[in-house]
């Protein structure tokens, strides 16, 4: 009877050694964790507005945005870090022009573009409280200003002599204009701390595409997650993470992450046929906006968590040296105006 006993705990001895030995394999049987996007909130301008449009989301979490009220016109906004919102922001004030907030800084210095009701022409701005700073890059008939870093270097899309819509930055004073190969409209959004520019184009068969501009000055592109027939890059982050929206053959818009050099992470608000991730800041905080089915648009934050996970599905972009003059000339191209 002993010995039986002592048979069955060096049985049970065993059995507890062999599941102990399999732990570690089924922890890699799982794999490593993937990237993620998580809703946080969501939250709307407080007036009767059919649109709120958050644009970038600054390291302190303050947000600028765009809202359209009930008869179509368009302001700029900004959420404050305590949850506060500004009065509308229209360029000059009392003007009654079409106000598109773009970007915001640390120290909320915010930029944007407006366009002019008597003169048609597109102008870009920069503002802090109340009082507005235009600005248009030298001999450009177009210029839209869409996103600044902590050290007021910015960022945009402009129409020089050559009449091809490029992308530019503006580093310490001095503005470097650029295209993207094969590309027939750039617009650069956003410039983060290390002077690279994300954003995307428009290449010669009219189909949208996300890149970055490195630091060196070379292009890395196309940008585009698996299944888009059009890709708009919106924002970067101190650490290059990239975030956009694309659209896919069956109509539906998606928001997506993408963290160079291949991992893509999509993002629906759950129920809605479009979602838009348009900045992110250091923190992996996210704004951006959704459809509802009434045809409103809400803001949202999110978080987006990174992992060392395997590569998602997507185009892998390549690196190219930027050209020196566009390779796709069309004098004739009308300005476009950069997507929200």
């Amino acid at each position: 009877m002993v010995g039986k006993e002592i048979m069955n705990i060096k049985n049970r001895i065993v059995c507890c050694s062999i599941a102990l030995v399999a732990l570690p394999v089924l922890e890699s049987l799982a794999g490593p964790a993937d990237s993620s996007v998580g809703l946080i909130t969501t939250f709307d301008y407080p007036a009767s507005v059919l649109s709120t449009q958050p644009q970038k989301i600054s390291d302190q979490d303050g947000v600028i945005g765009v809202i359209i009220d009930t008869i179509g016109a368009s302001s700029a906004f900004v959420r404050f870090p305590n949850g506060h919102y500004s009065a509308p922001l229209v360029d000059p004030p009392g003007s009654g022009n079409a106000t598109q907030g773009r970007g915001i800084n640390g120290s909320l210095m915010i930029c944007g573009n407006y366009t002019d009701t008597s003169s048609g022409l597109t102008h870009g701005f920069f503002a802090r409280g109340a009082t507005f700073y235009d600005y248009d890059v030298p001999g450009s008939t177009f210029t839209v200003v869409l996103g600044l870093n902590n050290a007021n270097d910015f960022c945009g899309s402009d129409i020089p002599a050559s009449g091809v819509q490029s992308g530019f930055v503006s580093i310490g004073g001095v503005v470097t204009e650029f295209t993207v190969p094969d590309a027939t409209v750039t617009l650069a959004y956003q410039i983060n701390s290390s002077d690279q520019a994300a954003g995307y184009y428009i290449d010669v068969n009219g189909i949208t595409h996300g890149y970055y501009r490195d630091s060196d000055g070379s292009i890395v592109s196309p940008i585009d997650p698996a299944g888009s027939t059009g890709t708009i890059v919106f924002g970067n982050n101190d650490n290059n993470t990239i975030v956009g929206r694309f659209a896919d053959s069956a109509g539906l818009t998606h928001g997506f992450v993408f963290v160079p050099p291949d991992t893509y992470v999509t993002y629906d608000f759950p129920g809605s046929t479009f979602t838009s991730l348009n900045g992110i800041n250091k923190e992996g905080s996210i704004v951006g906006r959704y459809l509802d089915n009434s045809g409103i648009e809400h803001g949202l934050f999110a978080r987006f968590t990174s992992a060392t996970g395997r590569p998602t599905g997507g185009t892998i972009p390549q690196r190219h040296s930027a050209p020196v003059s566009p390779a796709q000339a069309l004098p004739a191209n009308p300005a476009v105006a950069p997507a929200l």
